[in-house]
């Protein structure tokens, strides 16, 4: 591997989505010369003159600061990145195929195959994208049909969660190397010296493993937070049936060092690009392997999940007299989460989409998401505020937890609606503070 002037090896980002962009700029930030490749000639031009083209806090000055510096740049060349880069990490998405629950690998083995040829002799290339078992393997042998031994393939999966992006690249909670050779392992310990030395204030555990594990850990990990997740919002069910608090529950539950509280927290259910996703390709790659009886329980953890969006619409129809024609339903939130743009699988969307077919007018506000939104469901109305999208409603619903609906005061909006309805979907507000107001406050899993 090459050492350069500055004693680091010199890495390429292939992909510059939300991944690709976010490993590219944080990189940088970390010292490393970055070349980001993507073969969308406005993307690159956008990431090339500062524009991060989503939302991800703290990502954009970041982006700015490391364009200046010289240390970061952005092409659609491969040639250009195969000769520039000693670790090339392969960042590309890997969507669910239409009408299937396998993962979608056209992007993953295009990238390489568009890489490999370009490589030069003693670089690492490294995917990081979530693929399913096998992967890996499959992709090495290709490499070395077409190569020999010149150049090498390792695997890293990401762990990042939206709107933490910049911290969990920065100051991981681990690292995971999948490597077949001590100098692969060399090669990745050189590529994140910084994040395993403690510049940032913490030094990154690793686990130095073998291919089919490393591609396991992170569809593991989505299918345990998943199930987590599925799991708590079951027992809202149960709560619902016998008059139960489920927020009540789950804190009683958190204390328990066996389970703790994160990921315990009941509500409309996960959605964004990858946890869905992930568990149904994992489900998909377990049949094929044979052993689909193992993973059968990840589809009634998806099957909780959507029923959490059945039962948000049936509770706010019961709010308003049991039909939602000729109503006007307020809708706080687009993104499946707060702190992001993202509107792939949004449990608040498709509530909202939903409700609008069955006869409502439905208003919408995000702070981030609008955009996005409007592509995506243009048969919605849009609104550039709370206040403003609550104006005349009947109902209002609170389907994304972001820190301006948490933090609101209730009279802002007593003021503009028709009626103080509101359905925490989130269980994320104040139930006394909008009571006090004289709003009818009503939430998933609590009396």
């Amino acid at each position: 591997m090459t050492v350069h002037d500055s004693g680091r090896p010199r890495l390429t980002v292939i992909g510059t989505g939300y991944l690709g962009a976010t490993h590219a700029v944080c990189m940088a930030e970390l010292g490393f010369e970055v070349l980001g490749l993507d073969v969308l000639p406005d993307k690159v031009e956008a990431l090339q003159s500062g524009r991060v083209p989503f939302y991800e806090p703290g990502l954009p000055e970041l982006l700015q600061k490391n364009l200046d510096t010289g240390r970061l740049r952005f092409t659609t060349s491969y040639e250009e990145a195969g000769a520039f880069g000693d670790v090339h990490f392969v960042c590309v998405g890997t969507p669910q195929k239409k009408g299937e629950y396998a993962a979608d690998m056209t992007y993953v083995d295009a990238a390489f195959t568009s890489l490999v040829p370009h490589a030069k002799p003693g670089s690492l290339l490294v995917g990081k994208s979530t693929v399913p078992a096998g992967t890996a393997e499959r992709l090495a042998e290709q490499i070395a049909a077409a190569r020999g031994d010149e150049v090498e393939l390792a695997w890293n999966p990401e762990f990042l969660r939206e709107g933490f992006a910049v911290e969990d690249t920065i100051t991981p909670d681990r690292l995971v190397f999948g490597v077949r050779s001590a100098k692969a392992e060399e090669q990745l310990r050189a590529a994140f010296r910084p994040i395993l030395d403690g510049d940032q204030g913490r030094a990154a555990p690793v686990v130095v493993t073998d291919f089919a594990t490393a591609q396991l850990v992170k569809v593991a990990a989505n299918a345990f937070l998943a199930t987590k997740i599925s799991f708590i919002n079951a027992m809202a069910e149960v709560c619902e049936a016998t008059g139960g608090d489920v927020t009540m529950l789950s804190k009683a539950l958190s204390y328990d060092t066996r389970i703790g509280g994160r990921f315990l927290h009941a509500g409309l259910g996960f959605g964004g690009g990858c946890l869905p996703k992930d568990i149904r390709a994992f489900m998909a790659r377990a049949g094929e392997l044979g052993v689909d009886q193992a993973l059968s329980f990840l589809k009634e953890v998806d099957a909780i999940n959507l029923r959490r969006r059945a039962r948000m619409i049936d509770l706010a129809r019961e709010q308003i007299g049991g039909s939602f024609g000729g109503m006007k339903v307020a809708v706080l939130g687009a993104a499946f989460k707060p702190n992001s743009d993202d509107i792939r699988d949004s449990p608040a969307l498709d509530v909202a989409a939903t409700i609008q077919k069955q006869g409502a007018a439905v208003c919408v506000y995000d702070p981030e998401a609008m955009d996005n939104a409007r592509v995506k469901h243009p048969e919605l109305g849009y609104r550039d505020s709370a206040v403003e999208a609550a104006r005349g409603a009947d109902i209002v619903l609170h389907l994304t937890e972001w820190a301006e609906f948490r933090e609101m005061d209730p009279s802002v909006l007593s003021e503009v609606v028709a009626q103080r309805l509101i359905v925490d979907g989130r269980n994320a507000l104040d139930p006394d503070l909008w009571r006090t107001a004289g709003w009818t406050y009503r939430a998933l899993g609590r009396p």
